[in-house]
């Protein structure tokens, strides 16, 4: 079970880029902003635990 942070990068529409905290170097993870909470901004950090995102 994958249970890591990341930190909003950009927004780009629809869509999320997530830079994976504990791999910074690790290629941008791009999400769909439905899966993601409401009100997330760039720079905020999320939690991924049991295939769901909080904001922490």
């Amino acid at each position: 079970m994958l249970v890591c942070d990341y930190i909003v990068e950009q927004i780009d529409g629809d869509y999320a880029h997530l830079r994976r905290v504990d791999l910074p170097d690790e290629e941008l993870k791009l999400v769909a902003r439905a899966l993601l909470p409401a009100g997330i901004v760039e720079g905020c950090k999320l939690h991924y635990e049991l295939m769901q995102y909080t904001i922490i």
